[in-house]
């Protein structure tokens, strides 16, 4: 029986996770694999550079799960999947996502998180409104806390009612496909919901973010760089606690309606490093086999990895601070996260220690 006919004849729930071979999208989909084992699952990739093939190499062993290599403006593509797949629910992670990165080339933003969005919300249209209508369907579009823009040291965090002023062009292409997912719902009456979250850690972290950048780099005994004076606050998130938000806004929440996912963890960059540091050293004391894995890591010769730390020249527009209001989440659907980042970290480091070391 194929995955279609398969699908008409249970329960399950079939789902179109984009960006899924991505760091959060990985996550999620192991996630789902594990609590759904019975749900179908179609991941779409472009595999740039921050998307990894391998990182789905254990769900290929999943009877319900499909890997398509595409892009997510290509609608035809997209659409056939809709239908030949049977797809009630659209996971969409696929996004260009690194400020440095948008600040130095903000065409590829424009692309995949305004233009790529758009064509997924019309594909849905195209399918579930009118080719094959699918009354129960969900298009969750997954967006940042950063289209908020910034906070001063005493304001309060972001809610969902927080005025939208993106301060790069990475958030200001994640805003305006935000506005595009509600204006599908409020003018066609597509499913949508969207959740704005906090800065997300863990397994498969494409490396050129902050807690793996630190990982790797006191594992290679390399500079830890911090913008200027690193003060800036950001809410820390571990990504499967925000997995489990996701879940619970595909199962319980109110179509064309915004949740917030947050970490409650507001904490200074710099203290963040000191923490890794510290963190890291005390798993190499603990562990003294790492150190011939890893001999030019400082840890490995008893350094403290706190003097690669490098204070480096601000990035333009860098905002001060973001902090997530996460009440509506919490109250409407019982969201609150399992993970402290002391938990949440050390299951990130163990997770790159597993890794090949970096040569």
């Amino acid at each position: 029986m194929d995955a279609y006919n398969s699908a008409l004849t249970t329960n399950s729930m079939n789902l179109l996770i984009t960006g899924g071979a991505g760091f959060i999208g990985t996550n999620f989909v192991y996630y789902w694999i594990e609590k759904y084992p019975q749900d179908h699952i179609v991941v779409l990739d472009a595999l740039t550079y921050a998307g990894n093939r391998d990182n789905l190499e254990r769900a290929d062993n999943h009877p319900g799960f499909t890997f398509i290599h595409g892009n997510i403006l290509d609608q035809p593509l997209v659409e056939n999947l809709l239908v030949s797949h049977h797809i009630d629910t659209i996971v969409h992670f696929a996004a260009e996502s690194h400020v440095d990165r948008s600040i130095q080339g903000p065409d590829a933003f424009i692309e995949t998180n305004i233009v790529g969005t758009h064509t997924l919300l019309k594909a849905a249209r195209n399918i579930w409104l009118d080719k094959d209508p699918r009354p129960g369907h969900r298009f969750h579009h997954i967006s940042t806390d950063e289209v908020y823009g910034t906070l001063k040291s005493d304001d309060p965090p972001f809610s969902e009612t927080t005025p939208y002023a993106p301060n790069s062009p990475y958030a200001a292409s994640k805003a305006a496909s935000d506005h595009l997912v509600r204006a599908y719902h409020k003018t066609y009456g597509l499913n949508t919901t969207i959740s704005n979250c906090s800065n997300n850690y863990g397994p498969f972290q494409f490396t050129e973010k902050l807690i793996p950048l630190m990982i790797t780099n006191i594992l290679a005994g390399k500079p830890i760089p911090v913008y200027g004076d690193g003060r800036q606050i950001r809410d820390w998130l571990y990504v499967d606690d925000h997995n489990r938000g996701i879940d619970l806004i595909l199962k319980k929440g109110t179509p064309g309606q915004v949740y917030n996912i947050g970490g409650s963890n507001e904490q200074i960059n710099l203290d963040i490093v000191h923490q890794v540091c510290d963190r890291v050293l005390h798993t190499f004391e603990q562990n003294k086999t790492l150190a011939r894995t890893y001999p030019d890591c400082p840890c490995s010769k008893g350094i403290h990895p706190n003097t690669l730390i490098t204070h480096v020249t601000d990035r333009p527009g860098h905002d001060r601070r973001y902090a997530i209001d996460a009440a509506k989440i919490q109250t409407e659907l019982g969201f609150t996260p399992k993970e402290t980042f002391e938990s949440g970290f050390q299951k990130t480091l163990n997770w790159y220690l597993t890794q090949p070391p970096k040569t």
